[in-house]
């Protein structure tokens, strides 16, 4: 029995290996239009698509945020394009042909099971039958095209006739494709098969615009659009021996980025407009303005044109080759303060502690009326307000003072010279000392606080317009006073009705011998600091000891940190009356 030849599984494998997948090679306008949202990752890209083995389909790829419309099908798990055919139900219109395999299935008076491949005169032969012309039979008829010949042979019996190996046709694919040329892909292939195969359109070649030539007629064009946005397969036909593939150029392209369900690069066709590619790309997000579409038109000459689209108003807009259409965030948009809802926290003495969401132009007022209002223990004058803005603005300034800090120390450290080896280690001791307290202080982060300005008998908190994300803590009213520092029993007491600070610093047992009594301070309850230096006199008086204290004071006394012991002073001194002896010892020696 002689049967055509056809290409075994082995065959079709070597076919593919000599043809190893390739990686994405997008084109120009889709790399800027990458470089738009991510320039770091359009720079990962082009350096790994720069290394050897990168060709590899094993190889991990790089993707870039955007692609083209319809990239994505043509891509395999890697980044590389498909590499093989894709595996679908044989049609009832199928059409046998000339290498293809049957199965053949007998029961009843006779039985048996047959492989038989149809030989190039389009026939097969059935043992004590003969030959049975198969070759354009459709499949749907193929078990009753082998039955008519069987019954003139046998009685009672049944037929069941199906596909086995399918044969293979070869195919050809030109134009702006990625890798063009002859292929041999299954009787059973489409036009997006074969498209495939060939690594679909190159960034030169047009998703829309692909025609299906046989014979040389365009029996076909193919919109791979049509399929990707409608699910309309109607163009995408079987493929017949010999049939031609060609991908045409690209046409007009434009991206939509920004709040949108799928940003891309879209091939446009003329008279497309602006709702034409958001649907394209899925519309517009949930939380994107639907107000407006912001488009760079890059064929303005002398720079790039920006143009605002107003929604719906201007849908019917046609596009230009270029575009670049951003969609913006209503969520991401910072509005006015008057126009914002603030989200704002209170705790303490209040009559329901939490969170609360209030108009644009809230108070603090409005804030505690929202909070049942104070309890009969709140605190106001110790009441704690913090805003995320305060905090920003103290953490900025305080990384600039640190700054300064380090250079001022620096520059101090490199000019100082030491006159002797104990001079030298102090200076380095010194300079270790400064170094840990920087880092000690740069640990501390400012927590944003606001000082409300108002007297400790206050009833109520000021007029202040609340911000999104203020925090408001009220204390319950304190009875200690504290006392820290260089004090001789520090700690916190009692606090005492028409006490002053200086009766405050007798319970601590007042002020050390090394302390810096001139520079103590007291940190008030509502954040405010008062502090000797403050309080002192026109002419030297001092009237900070007779200041009131109030409840929740922490009076704080530095130690004297300028200062030298007797017998450093006299050692220094030392040194400086001996080099000078020995100075004068020299001028004497010269005069003589």
């Amino acid at each position: 029995m002689s049967t055509s030849p056809r290409l075994t599984d082995e065959d079709l494998d070597r076919l593919i290996k000599a043809r190893a997948p390739k990686p994405y090679k997008p084109g120009e306008f889709e790399l800027y239009v990458n470089r738009l949202v991510s320039p770091a990752q359009v720079d990962r890209f082009l350096q790994a698509a720069g290394q050897p083995g990168n060709g590899d389909a094993k190889q991990p790829a790089v993707d870039l945020p955007i692609r083209r419309l319809g990239a994505d099908l043509m891509l395999d798990e890697t980044g590389s394009i498909r590499g093989t055919d894709t595996a679908r139900e044989i049609p009832p219109d199928y059409r046998i042909g000339i290498g293809d395999e049957l199965l053949v299935t007998l029961w009843g008076a006779v039985s048996g099971e047959i492989r038989v491949t149809v030989d190039r005169n389009g026939r097969i032969t059935i043992p004590r039958v003969g030959p049975v012309l198969v070759a354009g039979v459709r499949y749907a008829d193929l078990s009753d095209t082998i039955s008519a010949p069987v019954s003139k042979v046998f009685r009672n019996f049944k037929v069941s006739a199906s596909l086995g190996r399918l044969r293979y046709i070869r195919i050809y694919v030109t134009g702006y494709t990625a890798q063009p040329g002859a292929y041999s892909v299954s009787s059973l292939s489409t036009v997006l098969t074969g498209l495939m195969r060939a690594g679909g359109p190159s960034a030169a070649g047009s998703f829309r615009n692909i025609e299906l030539r046989r014979q040389g007629q365009t029996v076909a064009r193919f919109d791979l659009y049509s399929l990707l946005l409608q699910g309309d397969q109607s163009a995408d036909r079987p493929l017949q021996a010999n049939d031609v593939l060609y991908v045409g150029p690209v046409g007009p392209q434009v991206a939509v980025l920004g709040s949108i369900n799928k940003p891309a690069v879209l091939e446009i066709k003329s008279g497309e407009t602006v709702s034409d590619a958001l649907a394209m790309v899925g519309g517009l997000s949930t939380v994107a303005d639907r107000t407006r579409v912001a488009t760079e038109r890059l064929t303005e000459r002398l720079g790039r044109r920006l143009i605002e689209f107003n929604l719906p108003a201007d849908g019917k807009q046609p596009l230009e080759n270029g575009d670049v259409m951003r969609v913006f965030s209503s969520i991401s948009a910072v509005l006015p303060q008057n126009k914002q809802f603030k989200h704002v926290r209170i705790d303490g003495e209040v009559n329901r502690p939490g969170e609360y969401i209030l108009p644009p132009n809230a108070t603090l007022q409005d804030a505690l009326q929202a909070a049942g209002g104070l309890t009969a223990d709140a605190y106001v004058f110790g009441t704690e307000f913090t805003r995320e803005s305060v905090r920003v603005a103290q953490q900025e300034n305080y990384d600039r003072a640190l700054r300064d800090l380090e250079t001022e120390f620096t520059r101090a450290t490199s000019t100082q010279r030491a006159i002797s080896a104990d001079e030298a280690a102090a200076q380095q001791a010194r300079a270790a000392g400064v170094t840990r307290l920087i880092e000690r202080m740069r640990a501390v982060r400012p927590n944003g606080r606001l000082v409300l300005q108002m007297s400790q008998k206050s009833p109520s908190l000021p007029v202040l317009r609340i911000e999104d994300g203020d925090r408001l803590a009220i204390p319950a009213l304190p009875n200690t006073v504290s006392v820290f520092g260089s004090v001789f029993n520090a700690g916190s007491y009692l606090y005492r009705d028409g006490s002053s600070i200086d009766d405050v610093m007798k319970l601590a047992g007042g002020a050390t011998r090394g302390a810096d009594t001139a520079s103590t301070f007291v940190l008030r309850a509502n954040g405010s600091v008062v502090s000797a230096r403050q309080e002192s006199g026109w002419f030297g008086g001092n009237t900070f000891a007779g200041l009131p204290a109030v409840p929740g004071d922490t009076v704080f006394v530095p130690e004297e940190l300028d200062k030298t012991t007797f017998t450093q002073s006299m050692k220094e001194w030392t040194q400086i009356l001996y080099q000078f002896g020995l100075g004068a010892a020299a001028l004497q020696a010269i005069r003589k």
